[in-house]
């Protein structure tokens, strides 16, 4: 797959194009890249994504944007799986946004990308103000000739599938619920990279995630299993929070203490996938209760996976 900055002077060839954030890249996304690659192969084009680096609420309202299910890592990865063979990743500045839909189409989408079939969802908007949308789109397509097609909402159980519902799900500790609306269990990567140490000098090491967001949608302790270490994937228990009986700092931190495993983690990429949700994140007045506590979430998790394995 191949990963473009902005958009070429001109496209090497002729695409199909979806474009959106694709936040979590849930099932409804995973249908519009299902239906975008078999658009390109239909027509022989090359199936391609657009999307947008920050999101244009976390440019717009930083302070209100919403917690995100997926860094830019994340979101490549699963493209690459579901088939696209192109991505452009657009920076939205203060610049982009300010490019209007007439220019968004003419400049970028036909000079820039030679899209001759686009898929969009069924609330699209784009260029300066939102101004445009799908109408707009299918007047410039016959102008510029290019196809057009809008893509319905994907539901569950009645409810459209959208990264705002996984992201209340993940907040409720409702991993069930998230897994139906992603396809896949909700998950986080990063590089394994050096912490206080604290886990391995009350008896449970643990490897420290890199977290490329200080806001993740989720927080608590949790069973986990974990991708990057061997051919198969090994089990854990997981905090993902604020550690509030170590600091007061409130970043965010994901500690992963891995059942039957000694080795040397620093600097490997880790994928980690949260199964159940075992408790929220409290505050102990000591570290004994909280080295026994961990003790008692290590015993839940392995309870879990021994119930789940049996």
């Amino acid at each position: 797959m191949l990963i473009y900055r902005g958009t070429p002077a001109q496209s090497l060839s002729p695409v199909a194009l979806t474009i959106g954030n694709f936040d979590g890249v849930h099932i409804g996304h995973r249908a519009m890249l299902a239906r975008l690659t078999q658009a390109a192969r239909e027509r022989g084009l090359s199936p391609c994504v657009m999307t947008f680096e920050p999101h244009p609420r976390e440019f717009f309202t930083p302070e209100q944007a919403p917690a995100r299910l997926s860094n830019l890592r994340e979101k490549l990865e699963l493209f690459e799986r579901f088939g696209v063979e192109r991505v452009f990743i657009l920076r939205f500045n203060k610049r982009f946004a300010q490019v209007s839909a007439e220019n968004f189409i003419s400049r970028i989408l036909c000079e820039g990308l030679q899209a001759r079939w686009v898929l969009v969802g069924d609330d699209f908007r784009f260029g300066a103000k939102r101004a445009g949308d799908f109408t707009m789109l299918q007047q410039a397509g016959k102008q510029y000739g290019f196809e057009v097609e809008a893509m319905d909402s994907v539901t569950v159980s009645g409810q459209r599938a959208s990264s705002t519902v996984v992201r209340e799900a993940l907040t409720n500790g409702d991993l069930a619920l998230a897994e139906r609306y992603l396809g896949r269990h909700y998950s986080i990567s990063g590089k394994v990279v050096h912490g206080e140490s604290l886990g391995r000098k009350i008896g449970f090491p643990t490897a420290n995630i890199q977290m490329k967001h200080n806001k993740p949608p989720l927080a608590g302790i949790f069973a986990v299993e974990v991708h990057g270490i061997g051919d198969k994937p090994l089990q854990g228990a997981a905090s993902l929070g604020v550690r509030p009986t170590i600091n007061d700092k409130g970043k965010a931190t994901l500690e992963v203490f891995l059942f039957d495993f000694n080795g040397d983690l620093y600097n490997k990429h880790l994928h980690v996938e949260f199964l159940l949700k075992l408790r929220d994140e409290m505050k102990f007045p000591n570290l004994e209760m909280l080295t026994a506590q961990i003790a008692a979430d290590v015993e839940n998790a392995k309870k879990f996976f021994g119930e789940r394995n049996g």
